[in-house]
């Protein structure tokens, strides 16, 4: 034992190599003892863009390296990372019990933590782990949508709001380093494998440019993709895309002209919500990045509104997109750029678009295919649809007019209107405003308002085509009337020339006439307006027309002897008309200065003081008396479904509605308040208590509005009856009526005159008497109680009068309706008795026709009493076809 003992000792002094010595003690080293043995040129961080790289020399490139020294630079760089990442994968990803745990998720774990375990991975160094970001590339790739869209969410979040790529610039492809053309000047022209790297270039230079070179590639692989998903079929995956590229897109600019184009090219995408997603995008990237305006507004005009074979569906929101386009004081550049865009739309909007039939071709023994006669179904069906598709690219056409219009108002406060071109495009904006669609020319109107306002341009044009405008019938139907008053306030405001504003007046109330209550209102509350400041307005209701004879004085010569004195004045009267130009009101001059309207009186006022509505006559009176106007009137008081909606308690909102959608192009409260004349729903404030209330019915006749009159007088007569049937209805509850009772009788009425009214022979022919349903069967059980048959007269000393009865109501005529299943209680009790007064004598002196009379009364009881109360579906439906079509 001893001799062993010795033995091992000796073999334990032995010296051990140092390999096993490390193999034994690998159990008991730190960890990040182990991993600091391992040397990597970078240090693991996110942001790798941020390491500070050696200092090169700085030299001007005047000359280009030869390619292929640039592709050996390439490959050497290439496997320089590929050797870095090899070295970070077997220190720091092998060890670590977290990386372990991802591995373990990679292996076996779901698809979403897949993702999240990649992504992680990719975090803690992207320099370091290229192949966790090619495996998500790879799940981006894959046919399933979920798959894919979770990878590109996962891709989305690093490389956009993550620190992958730098937020200051872009990404430079390996050839284009500066710092490596630089050092390739002069002598390090010329480089080969296995040569020391020239100017100065270390081995992190290289990994850091390839790395940089790589990454651009893989981002513009991702880019791809995504083009690939904002063309899918699915509507959610392309919703889902673009806002993704929109993401892009605003936070890093790599890549943005690529990533913008997407954007923009989804524009003319067929499903109006996905075209809408991207119009909403692109408002929301000028919003966040506002030195990229002219950038969006110039992809916008080459890639979507002139691209040759474009759509109108794509052009239309694209003009939507750029009409809400925020501008500046400052950024006068762009509202000029925008300017010259609306002005080229027009010019293609305005074309004809009249397409010219094709002619059928003859065929080869010249007679035309289908004989030349009346087309068929098919071609008649096919020729109403190509008749619709046109209507509705017309109706496309002056919607697009419509936000150009808008696009120029907006744009033209802030753009620089002094160029002697903007002049030229004053006639393109005076053709739309003759265009066929009104409301498109009220917006032309008002363009060229705000044009000869402040830049002095063709005013008299403007006036001439407004005045015209006031004859032109679609006015009537217009749902821009509220527009077009405001327009002509702001308009006729601004005028210095009275005469002008007296023939305005003069044609707006001859117009009126024929347009609705609250149009009229509008018009009055103009004038009065108007009137404030031209006094000369109400001269035209105050003093008379005076005519030119009455103040001028005629000199005629003495005839001579022996001529016609008649003939001789026949004369002279023509040659003073021919001399003397017509100096009375013409209603039929272009131009409202010539219309000599100061001549003239308002006459066309008077037929608006009986008018119908009461406050247009209310209006008319107080404008012609001179007295205080009322209130300002609101357009959506005074139509008809306003009037209609009183009648179903439709009570006011309680408080004001706010702006219509959130988007900053909406109008500022209060915002040109000076500029409008009437706002609508501006009335809905200051409204009162409802007209069915009784606080409303309790107010003076003096207080209410002149169109409320009517409720108010109709609520109080309503509400006077309705407290007399509530006083004799507690009256009857006092003298001890039952209320249960009272109830069906009172329902079973107004079910017995329903029927009476939808069948008049059931009413019987005598209509004067007052005999209901509840008196006959009050006699019904009154003769059951009595032991007899009802209908049978047993000694006729009772005091009931059978007589009234049947002369009350001719049963005979109620074997017509219909026969229902019904027991013994179909009609509802009463304890009312009708009393009637006998009389004896006659009773005795014909008891023969009082027993035929009896038996009669006897059989026609019998089927009153089988008459149900509610008639069948079938039976209520057949009444109601045999109802007159006047009831």
């Amino acid at each position: 034992m001893g001799a062993k003992r010795k033995a091992a000792e000796q073999r334990n002094d032995a010296p051990v190599r140092p390999e096993k010595k490390v193999k034994q003690a690998e159990g008991r080293v730190d960890k990040s003892e182990r991993h600091s043995k391992v040397k990597l040129l970078f240090d693991p961080k996110p942001d790798w863009h941020a390491a500070e790289l050696p200092a090169l020399e700085q030299k001007e490139v005047t000359a280009i390296p030869p390619q292929y020294t640039i592709d050996d630079l390439h490959s050497h760089a290439t496997t320089l990372l590929a050797a870095e990442n090899a070295a970070y994968n077997a220190s720091h990803l092998s060890g670590s019990s977290s990386h372990k745990f991802l591995s373990t998720i990679m292996a076996s774990g779901t698809l979403e933590d897949k993702v999240s375990a990649l992504t992680l991975l990719v975090q803690e160094s992207p320099l370091h782990t290229m192949k966790a970001f090619e495996n998500l590339v790879g799940l981006a790739k894959k046919k399933s949508r979920n798959q894919a869209l979770m990878a590109v969410a996962a891709l989305k979040d690093l490389l956009g709001q993550g620190v992958v790529l730098p937020s200051d610039r872009k990404l430079r492809a390996f050839g284009k380093q500066p710092a490596l053309l630089g050092a390739m000047q002069g002598k390090g022209t010329k480089w080969t494998a296995g040569e020391p790297l020239p100017g100065g270039i270390e081995k992190k230079h290289l990994i850091f440019w390839a790395y940089e070179d790589w990454l651009k590639k893989t981002y513009f692989e991702l880019l791809q993709i995504l083009e690939n998903w904002c063309n899918d079929e699915i509507e959610y995956s392309r919703s889902r895309a673009i806002t993704y590229v929109w993401e892009l897109l605003k936070d890093k600019p790599e890549q943005e002209e690529n990533l913008l184009r997407l954007l923009v090219n989804k524009l003319g995408d067929t499903d109006s919500k996905i075209a809408s997603r991207a119009s909403y995008l692109l408002l929301q990237l000028e919003n966040t990045h506002p030195a990229m305006r002219l950038t969006v507004t110039n992809s916008i005009e080459s890639d979507c509104l002139f691209r040759p074979g474009q759509s109108l569906h794509a052009k239309y929101y694209a003009i939507i997109t750029l009409n809400q386009t925020i501008l500046s004081r400052k950024e006068e550049g762009v509202a000029n750029r925008l300017l010259d865009i609306y002005f080229s739309l027009f010019v293609q909007l305005l074309k004809p678009s009249d397409k010219a039939a094709v002619p059928a071709k003859p065929r080869p023994n010249g007679k035309v295919q289908g004989g030349g006669g009346k087309a068929g179904k098919m071609a008649a069906k096919k020729q109403k649809a190509e008749e619709r598709t046109d209507e509705a690219e017309d109706q496309l056409r002056e919607k697009m007019m419509a936000q150009v219009l808008t696009g120029v108002n907006r744009a033209f406060p802030f753009a620089d209107t002094n160029d002697p071109a903007f002049e030229k495009q004053m006639d393109t904006i005076f053709r739309v405003a003759h265009s066929a669609n009104f409301n498109t020319a009220i917006q032309a109107l008002m363009l060229l308002q705000q044009i000869s306002s402040t830049k002095h341009y063709g005013a008299e044009r403007f006036y001439r085509t407004l005045y015209e405008s006031l004859l032109d019938p679609r006015l009537f139907a217009s749902s821009k009337q509220v527009m077009y008053l405001n327009l002509l306030y702001k308009s006729l405001k601004a005028d210095l020339n009275a005469k002008r504003v007296q023939a305005f007046v003069k044609r707006l109330l001859q117009v009126v006439t024929m347009h609705e209550p609250p149009f009229v209102c509008g018009v009055l509350y103009l004038i009065s307006e108007l009137e404030v400041t031209f006094p000369s307005i109400r001269n035209m209701m105050t003093e008379a027309e005076v005519e030119d004879d009455d103040e001028e004085e005629r000199f005629v010569d003495v005839p001579e002897d022996g001529a016609d004195v008649g003939q001789q004045q026949q004369q002279t009267a023509r040659a003073d008309a021919a001399a003397r130009p017509n100096e009375g009101y013409d209603p039929r001059k272009r131009d409202p200065e010539h219309a000599h309207a100061d001549r003239s009186c308002l006459w066309e006022l008077l037929p608006f003081l009986q008018h119908f509505h009461p406050s247009v006559s209310l209006f008319a009176e107080s404008l012609l008396l001179a007295q205080a106007m009322p209130p300002k009137p609101d357009p959506t008081k005074h139509t008809l479904m306003h009037f209609l909606d009183r009648f179903v308690y439709r009570n006011a909102k309680s408080k004001q509605a706010g702006a219509h959608g959130a988007s900053i192009m909406q109008p500022m409260a209060g915002s040109n308040a000076a500029d409008l004349l009437v706002k609508p729903g501006e009335g809905g404030a200051r409204a009162g208590a409802p007209v069915n209330s009784e606080a409303f019915w309790q107010k003076k006749v003096e207080d209410v509005a002149a169109d409320e009159v009517f409720f108010h007088s109709y609520f109080n007569q309503s509400g006077g009856k309705k407290r007399s049937k509530v006083s004799d209805k507690k009256q009857k509850k006092r003298a001890g009526d039952d209320d249960e009772e009272g109830s069906d009788e009172e329902g079973e009425e107004e079910i017995w005159q329903a029927i009476a009214q939808s069948r008049p022979d059931v009413e019987g022919a005598d209509e004067d008497d007052d005999l209901s349903m509840g008196d006959l069967e009050s006699l019904y059980s009154a003769s059951e109680d009595d032991g007899s048959e009802p209908g049978l007269d047993l000694g006729g000393g009772d005091d009931e009068d059978e007589d009234g009865v049947a002369g009350a109501m001719d049963f005979d005529e109620m074997d017509g309706l219909p026969e229902l299943d019904s027991g013994d209680d179909a009609l509802l009790g009463s304890d009312d008795e009708v009393p009637f007064d006998l009389d004896d004598d006659e009773a005795e002196a014909e008891p023969q026709k009082e027993m035929s009379a009896s038996k009669k009364k006897r059989t026609e009881r019998k089927k009153l009493k089988a008459l149900p109360v509610f008639a069948s579906a079938e039976d209520y439906a057949k009444l109601l076809a045999d109802e007159p079509d006047d009831m």
